[in-house]
Formats: C-alpha cells, sequence, structure tokens
C-alpha cells in the first residue's frame, strides 16, 4: 500500500493541487495550457464589447468596488479581485467560444481562467510558470471529475458544467496562493456552500444565465480560497463524504480511478477541443457538412426543399423544444440551437460572432430556412458532440449527403497555432476597448512564451498602457 492508499480522496487532490509543478510538467501539456489561456483570453475579451448579458456584472463590479486589485477584461477598470472574477467569468461563456472537453459536456475552463486572472493580478507576482502549473492542474481535475461519475448529474437534475469547473477553478486559485493541503480541503468544503446550477437552465427560452452562468463558481473559486488562506476551517471529506460531492450530485456513482490514474502524470488539458465557430460544440459537425455541400454542389438556399440532421442524444437537446429552436429568443439560445446555425451555414459563407445578433434571430430568411430543418435519430443515445450526418433534399430531386467523424477543432483535426492567434486577434479587437493589432499580436507573443514572465497579473494591465 502507498501513501496515497492511506490517504482519503479529497486530501489526495488536494496533496496533488498544493504539489503540481511546472517542472514536472510534460512539453504537451505546457503548450497545450498556454494555447488555453491565449483562448480563454481572447474569449473574455470579444464578449466584453460584443455581449449586453455581461454588462450587469460589470456594472455590479464598477457599483461594489473595493480596491482596484484585477481587471475587468476589456474595460481597462480595476476592481477588488473577487468582483473582476465575477465579471469575467460572466464574459467566458457568453459567446460560447471557449475551449471544451468533449468526453463528457464540460468547459474546464471557463469558470478556472477569470479566477486565476483576477487571483495573478490581486496576489503579485505570480509567475508565468506558477500560472501554467495552476491551469494545467486545474484543467485536468475537472476533466478526472467529469469522467469518474457514472450516474450523469442530471439525473439528479443538476447542469453540469459550472459545478465541475469550480472545483478546478479552485484548486487552480489555490495553487496560485500556495495554499497548503488542508487549506485546499477547506477551500473545497467552502466551495461546497455556494456551488449550483439547476437544470432548468436549458428549458426556459427567454432566461440569459446560461450565458453568463460562469460568473458564479469563478467568484466563488475566488472567495472560497480567499477565505481558507484566511483561516476557515472546512469539512474533513468534501469530495467523498457522506453528503459529499459525489453523493449529492451522483448519488455515490464515481469511480476514483478516472481521477487517480496517472494523476499528475498525464494532464487532460492536452486533449481539449478549440472552436471555430462560436456556438454550441455539438452544431461544429453540422456547420462543417453545411459548408463542404456547399463547396462541393452548386445550389442556391432557395432550392432547399428539406434538411435532416442525423444525430444523438446532443443533437436531439439541440432541436428541442422544436418551437424554441426554430426560433430562438436569445443570442445564447440561437447558439444552442441546431435549426438556426445549420441555416446559418446555408445562408452565410461563414459562421461568425455577427451571425449571432439582435437583428439575426428575426432575419425572416434565416428563420424560414430553420423551418425546413428536421431531426432524425441515428439509432444510439451516445455522447458524441463532434460527429454528424446530415441530408439535404433539393427541389430539382438531388439528394446530398456528407458526414463529419471528428469536426474541425477536436484533438485529432486541432487548430493550430496560427488559427489560434487569428481568433484571438479578432476577439481583442471586438472589445469593449479593442486592442489595436500590434498590441494583439504582442500579448499573444507573450502567452505563448508565458513561462518567462515574472508578472502574470502585469500582462493584464500593460494591455492599456
Amino acid at each position: 500500500m502507498n501513501s496515497r492508499d492511506q490517504l482519503a480522496l479529497s486530501s489526495i487532490i488536494a496533496q496533488h493541487a498544493a504539489q503540481c509543478s511546472y517542472d514536472k510538467l510534460p512539453g504537451t501539456t505546457i503548450r497545450a495550457a498556454k494555447r488555453a489561456i491565449l483562448d480563454g483570453l481572447g474569449v473574455m475579451l470579444a464578449a466584453s464589447g460584443s455581449s449586453d448579458d455581461i454588462l450587469p456584472f460589470v456594472k455590479l463590479a464598477r457599483a461594489c468596488g473595493g480596491p482596484a486589485q484585477a481587471s475587468i477584461l476589456g474595460f481597462a477598470e480595476r476592481v477588488a479581485a473577487p468582483m473582476a472574477a465575477l465579471a469575467n467569468g460572466a464574459m467566458a461563456h457568453a459567446l460560447d467560444f471557449e475551449d471544451a472537453f468533449e468526453p463528457v459536456p464540460t468547459h474546464p475552463n471557463a469558470s478556472l481562467l477569470p479566477a486565476v486572472f483576477a487571483t495573478a493580478e490581486a496576489c503579485a507576482p505570480v509567475s508565468g510558470r506558477e500560472f501554467i502549473a495552476a491551469v494545467a492542474m486545474g484543467c485536468d481535475l475537472v476533466c478526472r471529475m467529469a469522467l469518474s461519475l457514472r450516474q450523469p448529474m442530471e439525473a439528479g437534475g443538476w447542469y453540469p458544467p459550472p459545478i465541475l469547473g469550480a472545483f478546478g477553478a479552485t484548486a487552480a486559485v489555490a495553487r496560485v496562493l500556495r495554499l497548503t493541503p488542508s487549506q485546499i480541503t477547506a477551500a473545497f468544503s467552502l466551495l461546497m456552500c455556494q456551488n449550483s446550477c439547476p437544470g432548468e437552465i436549458k428549458c426556459s427560452p427567454d432566461t440569459v444565465i446560461r450565458a453568463i452562468r460562469e460568473a458564479f463558481p469563478a467568484q466563488a473559486a475566488v472567495l472560497s480560497t480567499l477565505l481558507a488562506k484566511r483561516g476557515v476551517r472546512g469539512f474533513e471529506h468534501p469530495l467523498e463524504g457522506k453528503s459529499g460531492f459525489f453523493n449529492l450530485f451522483a448519488a455515490g456513482k464515481y469511480d476514483s480511478a478516472d481521477l487517480l490514474d496517472q494523476l499528475g502524470e498525464r494532464f487532460w488539458i492536452e486533449q481539449l477541443s478549440f472552436k471555430k465557430w462560436p456556438c454550441c460544440r455539438g452544431t461544429h459537425p453540422y456547420i462543417e457538412i453545411a459548408q463542404t455541400l456547399r463547396a462541393l454542389h452548386a445550389f442556391t438556399v432557395g432550392q432547399i426543399a428539406l434538411v435532416t440532421i442525423h444525430g444523438d442524444g446532443v443533437q436531439r437537446m439541440l432541436f428541442e423544444p422544436d418551437a424554441q429552436k426554430r426560433a430562438p429568443h436569445t443570442i445564447i439560445d440561437a447558439k444552442f440551437s441546431l435549426p438556426f446555425t445549420v441555416a446559418a451555414a446555408l445562408l452565410h459563407d461563414e459562421v461568425t460572432l455577427d451571425s449571432f445578433t439582435a437583428a439575426t434571430l428575426c432575419d425572416p430568411v434565416l428563420l424560414e430556412l430553420a423551418g425546413k430543418i428536421r431531426f432524425q435519430p441515428a439509432g444510439d443515445n451516445s455522447w458524441q458532440p463532434a460527429a454528424g450526418d446530415m441530408t439535404i433534399l433539393l427541389s430539382d430531386g438531388r439528394t446530398l449527403h456528407h458526414g463529419v467523424r471528428k469536426a474541425l477543432g477536436d484533438p485529432s483535426r486541432p487548430l493550430d497555432d496560427a488559427a489560434l492567434c487569428g481568433k484571438f486577434i479578432d476577439c481583442t479587437a471586438r472589445a469593449a476597448r479593442p486592442l489595436p493589432r500590434f498590441v494583439a499580436e504582442r500579448l499573444a507573443d507573450r502567452i505563448f512564451t508565458f513561462e518567462r514572465e515574472i508578472d502574470t497579473g502585469a500582462v493584464l494591465r500593460e494591455m492599456y498602457t
């Protein structure tokens, strides 16, 4: 029996979080972490100027103020770290453009990055090496927790991504703050007192909470770690306890092997997908199919009689309820609508952030085309968000078909560094205070060499100086 076998699960994870070191990270993990940092920062900056949904959070952060510790991204204003995490967390998923971990339904960095950015500024200096280690470890923990579940959290009425993401965010912030293992266990306990997201988030056509959901776990991660650092004692077993995470959220049905196997040696951050298109990852194979069929066959939108999407449980979720998905009321719901996104891909040369606006929600041509799109179950209910098949029936009798097994952005078909930089530069140009191209390029270069930075908080502060 090794020393790890003698510890409780919460203690093992806390010890790992405290001890994770840049020097022990594989080179592939370091590169993956820097790509995640670049992409996440760009997406948040774009949201600062492209999403009205985040504005109440920015206004609240300003109103609550506090010491000028951390930046509200895109606005060149600084507030107390928990409020910066709240505002920036609202930005992280507002555009549904951030990275994703496809084997399970989660966005492991959406609450983690805003929390760590805020902490790195407030508790300077945090080196690039420390920052990278924190991101790699925290992201990996989210993926491992999700993979370990043997009962879907949805079975209990929960919405998993922000709940799972909060643990990685807390672990990463704790690593940046150099908390001890016992303090990290306390931070997880304090997080458990705040961490919730009901599945109802998917059911109401007028809510925008699905867009800004990461605000709450990002702020909770910062608050939990700061309180733990100040001596608040937590539960002994916040993860595996009788009323701990796994029992509360998954009826105790989990496999600790998925949490512990190769812990500290293999990092799931290397298996993230990065998005070319700013919408739910489950729509991406069909956007790619639509673009491929448009390029291969000469047809006009007016010739389309019927579009049939063949899919599994992911795609069914993006079609239901039918009326809501064919004519979404909110931008975030449009991004989770296969009829809307496929219609946009068939109608326009490219699907971009400009495809999802108040005007496009009312576009009669797009909505008419969305009404011609149908869903047909593929025969199983497996989770394959990056795969799909689509058939288009034209008025002249032609039937066009194409399938994609792994949509662009998958680790097997990744966006390369040049494409990721191009996305970053476009995103920074959409910020509330847009960055000049040369500033964005310089910022991207710094992130790709983040291990050289002595004070990562200064990187954010210097964006607008």
